[in-house]
């Protein structure tokens, strides 16, 4: 336990420091090694790269319908009733999400307005793993289906029967996903990015992943002929805010459900109660005992983060300084604190909302920023799979109106030529824009 007071500046910002990310200079260029032989050689690169890392020599990359329809035919009733429940509270949010045209008259005459299109081809990318993940094909297929993208692709690493789990695959089919490609890892990514004879160009790729999928995102995206991503990403985080009145047994429970996603997953408790903290680590050591996953969630857990402020206005504080992937807020009135946390991917209000609804079921996303990225980065939504474009008419009143303004400041700059493109219509204003107009005016 530490008291947040009693540090120094160095000391608090040293307590809140992520787990150093893999960003090596030996990965940065081995994923720029399996990027470029996928560039240069397409899916011969793609079927050593999958025999190497995924031990599963493929001759193609595409789902077959019989492998679709083996691997529904394995699927309980009980787990597509799961999927179906989770997707239909996911659309709902989303739908609710969808943007509205904007049209405006900022001067009289001159009309402009915004409009949204859904991208074209989205790549959503499903890590393998040791446990399949189903609700990411959710959280990424839903609102990709409901913006109405054309195209939608998925990418996933093969298991060892060289398919994919049943649940994934109901999942993408709920989702109305068009395109599935048994390809994992950074090779996957520049597949997408860049194409292959297989794998056809997306415009934008979305999901997490480890390190080299991580990087190799990163590395796409800055590519001319590339493709953008969703958002930087990092190992998976919780903070729980609690007073002296939460339940130890679910503050622990918070906390481990993030610690079982990985050994550098971070996990910190702020609260203002000492008694709270000792009682919550009691906690932590009894259900670490009988979970699954124990040795994984016992290894990030051994870098926890407990800490005693003096009252809830400081932890909020700290809090904010973090900026938490998740932000759980297990206080008498939680509610009242929210227009005070500033920075966090998703918040989760009062002891019945555990981050697992966030991660599941309740309908919003689970892909959002980590690594103190909720500070500029929102969570993933229905507004990602769109772009947005501007349009402006002007009539010759309009044009007429801002004229004098538009002149000025294209004589600011040096622009002649931004100058005379007004001044030469004021100057004809009669004249159609197929008729004989002389464009040798004198920009002064």
């Amino acid at each position: 336990m530490q008291i947040w007071s009693s540090l120094s500046s160095s000391e608090q910002h040293a307590l809140l420091a992520r787990p150093a990310q893999a960003n090596s200079v030996q990965l940065t260029q081995t994923v720029a090694n399996i990027i470029d032989d996928v560039a240069t050689q397409g899916d011969a690169a793609l079927q050593a790269l999958s025999a190497k890392f995924d031990k599963k020599p493929l001759s193609e990359f595409a789902l077959s319908q019989a492998q679709l329809e083996q691997g529904l035919a394995q699927l309980t009733p009980e787990l597509k009733q799961a999927i179906d429940t989770a997707y239909n509270n996911i659309l709902r949010f989303h739908q609710a999400q969808k943007p509205q045209d904007l049209d405006i008259e900022t001067t009289q005459g001159v009309q402009c307005s915004m409009h949204y299109t859904p991208l074209s081809a989205v790549g959503l990318y499903i890590p393998g793993g040791s446990a399949p993940l189903p609700s990411t094909v959710l959280m990424l297929g839903t609102p990709a289906q409901v913006a109405g993208c054309e195209r939608k692709i998925l990418c996933s690493p093969p298991n060892t029967e060289g398919s994919l789990h049943p649940a994934i695959l109901y999942a993408a089919q709920v989702c109305g996903i068009d395109e599935i490609y048994l390809v994992g890892g950074a090779q996957a990514i520049a597949a997408m990015a860049l194409g292959t004879q297989s794998i056809a160009k997306v415009d934008k790729i979305f999901g997490p992943g480890n390190s080299y999928v991580t990087e190799a995102k990163q590395q796409v995206s800055q590519m001319p002929n590339g493709a953008a991503i969703d958002m930087p990403a990092g190992p998976s985080e919780v903070l729980v805010l609690a007073d002296a009145n939460a339940n130890p047994a679910f503050v622990a429970a918070d906390l481990l459900s993030q610690a079982e996603h990985g050994e550098d997953s971070q996990a910190i408790l702020v609260s203002d109660s000492e008694e709270l903290i000792k009682q919550s680590i009691a906690e932590v050591e009894f259900q670490l005992t009988i979970l699954s996953r124990e040795g994984i969630a016992r290894s990030a857990m051994n870098n926890a983060r407990y800490i005693l402020t003096q009252n809830m206005k400081q932890a909020i504080a700290v809090s904010n300084q973090y900026a938490p992937e998740h932000l759980i807020v297990q206080t008498d009135t939680p509610r009242q604190y929210l227009p005070q946390l500033r920075y966090a991917g998703s918040i989760f209000l009062g002891p019945w909302s555990p981050e697992s609804a966030g991660d599941y079921a309740s309908g919003t996303n689970h892909v959002l920023p980590t690594y103190g990225y909720s500070k500029t980065y929102s969570s993933l939504g229905l507004l990602d799979f769109y772009r947005r474009y501007t349009v402006q008419e002007l009539s010759y009143e309009g044009l007429h109106n801002i004229s004098q303004a538009i002149m000025d400041l294209a004589d600011a700059e040096g622009l002649d030529a931004h100058k005379n493109a007004v001044a030469i219509r004021l100057k004809n204003q009669n004249t159609l824009v197929s008729g004989n107009t002389n464009t040798q005016e004198d920009p002064s």
